[in-house]
């Protein structure tokens, strides 16, 4: 175990080492000032046509915006907002917040045009229903030319979901149920993969029923229990900042010295969190804005953005804030060469806590008694609507490869692992702590390889998201002038 753990440690760097940053940061900043900064100045528009009343018969697609916006959420808010932001403080120190904040910013560029690009190339399959996603709009934006790219997101997606939507996501329940409320992980496999089972046999509808119900309600939860905790200790905010902004440049705690080393960690873990989170520019989200009932491709553009708003620039927020004004994080811990020997040792002192348990002790500091309840039902929760959100995603990654047929097979598979992923973890021994860090090294490293042929193809179909962009909001001014009717204005291409 520890070969293949250090193999995938030394993989993990070369697939988020300094190209894989440049090139996800590059191309979100591109495609920010290519659209003039509207991914930013257009949020609360965005928010405005999110309960927009659309006629289905009008609107081609399988479910509507907000069910394909929740699906999207579904399958980016879980356990990195909580696992995932904790490992990202305790291993990159505070100043990875603000690298995450960074990739949220520009990735609202990047999910925005994922959005447009999943509308725009959408395909109709051998079942009657709207399809689309990177391996499309670079297939069919593209040309034939490019198909090995759209083959490799395709198997990147199929294989990652395995990881990143599936084994993290169902060995974390487990691990949190057996630790909070002694469960057996044996039954939680039979329980959550009959669970996993009833909603994705439905397919896209049951799916997206199911999202619309349940993401919004733990969203609310988790973020009123946040909201209370951060201002009990509200004089701590302060300070929380500066840790942040200080640690995303190296700066060491005691003095004015820069330390590079600190400085690229915090920017690795936290693109890389971040990423892992909100997904954009990784390709999975358009999966599920292709299926929305609505032919205006800027149009879900605009909400597809919002979906790194909510996920990471307040949800992830949240939790940092929460991590880093509570006091649970030892001084050792923080922003200081100290972490650099932490990591050499393997040694975790006390107060360096990784993942779920130092958010739950975070919680558990104010809210006593029931915080850490909060944190467990919310990462179960939320990591149970990841699971159904992904297994569309890679059913799409199956079906482009190997076609319609191969959908019920991959259903079947999918309860299979979801429950070999759980029962797994009532025979874990002593190294349960390299085996949840190994996942999470999977995880990151297969999100790096599927955003990969992604932001090749938003980079290269950039004109048409310009374009498109310019055509709306230009048609928009118009109808805002009076010049011409709201009906007017461009719906697809």
């Amino acid at each position: 175990m520890e070969t293949f753990a250090s193999l995938m440690e030394t993989f993990n760097g070369i697939v988020w080492g300094p190209p894989m940053m440049i090139l996800l940061l590059g191309t979100g900043l591109f495609l920010t000032i290519g659209m003039r900064f509207r991914s930013i100045t257009k949020i609360i528009y965005g928010f405005s046509q999110l309960f927009r009343k659309r006629g289905a018969n009008t609107d081609d697609g399988d479910v509507s915006p907000f069910a394909a916006l929740m699906m999207a959420l579904s399958s980016t808010v879980g356990t990195g907002n909580i696992a995932g932001v904790a490992a990202a403080i305790a291993i990159g120190g505070p100043g990875a917040v603000f690298w995450m904040w960074v990739t949220a910013i520009l990735g609202t560029a990047t999910k925005y045009s994922e959005g447009v690009l999943a509308v725009r190339y959408r395909e109709i399959d051998a079942n009657g229903n709207r399809v689309g996603g990177p391996m499309y709009y670079i297939k069919n934006g593209l040309g034939p030319k490019w198909l090995w790219l759209a083959g490799a997101f395709a198997l990147f997606g199929m294989i990652g979901a395995l990881s990143t939507g599936n084994a993290v996501q169902a060995n974390s329940i487990a691990d949190a149920l057996q630790s909070q409320y002694s469960f057996d992980p044996r039954w939680v496999a039979v329980v959550l993969s009959l669970l996993v089972g009833g909603v994705i046999f439905g397919g896209i509808t049951r799916i997206g029923a199911v999202a619309s119900r349940l993401v919004p309600f733990m969203a609310v939860l988790y973020i009123s229990a946040a909201l209370i905790v951060i201002l009990a200790n509200f004089g701590n905010v302060p300070a929380a900042f500066g840790l942040i902004f200080k640690g995303a440049f190296g700066a060491q705690e005691a003095g004015t010295g820069i330390t590079i080393g600190l400085m690229m960690l915090a920017m690795q873990k936290g693109i890389a969190r971040g990423l892992f989170s909100n997904e954009a520019g990784q390709g999975s989200a358009p999966i599920a804005h292709a299926a929305a009932q609505n032919n205006d491709p800027v149009n879900q553009g605009m909400i597809a953005m919002l979906g790194t708003v909510i996920d990471t620039l307040i949800i992830c927020t949240l939790t940092a804030l929460v991590i880093l004004t509570s006091g649970v994080v030892g001084a050792d811990c923080l922003a200081s060469p100290a972490i650099l020997e932490i990591l050499e040792s393997g040694s975790t002192p006390a107060g360096c806590e990784i993942g779920v348990p130092l958010t739950a002790a975070a919680f558990e500091s104010t809210l006593v008694g029931f915080g850490a309840h909060i944190v467990t039902i919310s990462l179960c929760i939320f990591a149970f609507t990841t699971i159904i959100g992904w297994s569309y995603y890679g059913e799409r990654c199956t079906a482009f490869l190997f076609k319609e047929k191969s959908i019920p097979v991959f259903r079947v598979f999918w309860v299979v692992a979801v429950f070999a992923s759980t029962f797994a973890l009532a025979f874990e021994t002593g190294e349960d702590n390299m085996v949840v860090a190994t996942f999470w090294l999977i995880a990151d490293s297969l999100t790096g390889l599927m955003a990969l042929p992604n932001l090749i193809g938003l980079a290269l179909l950039s004109p048409i998201v310009f374009k498109l962009t310019k055509d709306y909001f230009d048609k928009l001014k118009e109808a805002n002038d009076g010049l011409i009717d709201q009906d007017d204005l461009p719906r697809g291409s």
